[in-house]
């Protein structure tokens, strides 16, 4: 069944989604909006907000939202993005009606306590540090800054110690206002749910929010590209290597999907056995793609020994380069069984289809049907695969991101020197 979508006075979306058969449902009220809004004073203001309406809401302490959601058999969360925030809930097919209700007042209603704010703050701040010290969250955002230098999409959703300090429990929640205002509100449930019960619960629950103060609109991206190396003592190096590519909304976006997948998108992929089973260069190494609404990154992530990081990026570039002349039919409906195979099994999880219904409908307004969206992606031909590479590369811009050993940091350049043809390369790491 194709889930249905309904506005309601105010603006909020809501979406159902049954699924016959199953004994649970899951809720998802998600905000199209996140760190991309933000400026750099405010950068981390959505994430650190997401955790404050945790510590009270509606009447109801920290410790007792918890409580209600788990004596029902449910469990709660939340996540912050760069373009949105989604509040979760997971129950037993009777725990929509209080579901509705704790998320209406974490949404709404939360308390902001000052003292709670202070608390949270130096848990913020411990979260920041901790992925400083894991390396395969370090080289990431490294990575993202070198991409999107100066602009929201360059900053950690974390945000920094400094920005983060700026907030009080009043400029808080004026920033709750704004970024959770109705217009962006979609409420998506799907499992065991009825649809008349669920308009009943969304109009009763968050049919009367007021419009929201209106936030900056969120500035168009620009591919920055540059390096940032970095030595640390680590076992490993660790590569992240990032191209321009298309957002969500481009025609090509299920040709960059096929693009990753094929480059290296698992075990048969031709990163994989090159620079792995062929080479013995790295025991992780992956492709993939990051879509944002109107842009994206194609990106490859290595790990490998610090001796071995020079020789993997000219492999890595190699493959890339590849990309451009035309793949095979094998590879090709390889990679289609691959993508579809990865979207219809995502769709056996009722959250999933929650989240996926409320990110279709904040995207394009509508949800997508599956069968029609795997048509699609069957309609990739080799010569649009090997176009958008071309245009990839045409750039001749990346962001390119070292973290490990000293020796592994000249990695950096070698790459962008192989991959553009460049001669020497200026490079200066940061130790």
């Amino acid at each position: 069944m194709t889930p249905r979508v309904h506005t309601l006075a105010n603006g909020v979306r809501v979406v159902c989604d049954p699924v016959p058969g199953l004994q649970t449902v899951a809720l998802s009220v998600v905000a199209g909006r996140g760190a991309r809004w933000e400026d750099e004073s405010r950068s981390g203001w959505s994430h650190l907000l997401e955790h404050m309406v945790f510590k009270g809401g509606g009447g109801r302490s920290a410790k007792q939202i918890v409580e209600v959601i788990e004596a029902e058999g449910g469990h709660i969360n939340a996540a912050t993005g760069y373009e949105r925030t989604s509040f979760q809930i997971r129950a037993l097919s009777h725990g929509l009606d209080l579901g509705s209700q704790v998320i209406a007042d974490l949404v709404q209603r939360p308390t902001m306590d000052a003292g709670d704010l202070k608390r949270e703050k130096q848990v913020i701040a411990q979260e920041i540090a901790e992925a400083a010290d894991t390396p395969d969250d370090l080289v990431f955002e490294l990575a993202q800054e070198a991409a999107f230098e100066g602009q929201p999409l360059g900053r950690s959703i974390l945000g920094t110690t400094k920005s983060i300090a700026a907030a009080t429990p009043e400029t808080l929640d004026l920033w709750r206002v704004g970024l959770y205002a109705p217009e962006t509100l979609v409420v998506s449930a799907a499992g065991a749910v009825d649809e008349d019960e669920l308009l009943r619960l969304a109009e009763r629950d968050f049919g009367h929010m007021a419009p929201g103060r209106a936030l900056a609109v969120a500035e168009p991206t620009q591919f920055a590209g540059g390096v940032r190396a970095k030595a640390k003592r680590l076992e490993q190096a660790n590569l992240v290597l990032l191209l321009p590519a298309v957002g969500v909304l481009d025609p090509d976006y299920f040709t960059l999907r096929l693009l990753a997948e094929i480059l290296g998108g698992g075990m048969a992929s031709r990163l994989f056995q090159e620079a792995r089973e062929k080479r013995g260069l790295a025991y992780a190494i992956d492709a993939y793609s990051e879509t944002y609404s109107d842009v994206g990154v194609l990106g490859v992530f290595a790990g490998c020994a610090a001796t071995d990081a020079e020789e993997l990026a000219r492999v890595a570039a190699g493959e890339i380069a590849g990309m451009t002349t035309l793949v095979d039919e094998a590879e090709l409906a390889r990679a289609k069984a691959q993508l579809k195979g990865s979207m219809f099994m995502g769709r056996e999880s009722a959250l999933a289809r929650a989240e996926q219904a409320a990110g279709q409908v904040l995207m394009f307004g509508r949800t997508l049907d599956p069968e029609i969206v795997a048509r699609e992606v069957d309609a990739v031909m080799a010569g649009d695969i090997a176009r958008l590479a071309t245009w990839i590369l045409g750039h001749k811009r990346s962001a390119v991101a070292v973290l490990g050993p000293k020796t592994a940091l000249r990695a950096a350049p070698v790459f962008e020197a192989a991959l553009f043809g460049l001669g020497a390369v200026d490079f200066t790491p940061t130790y």
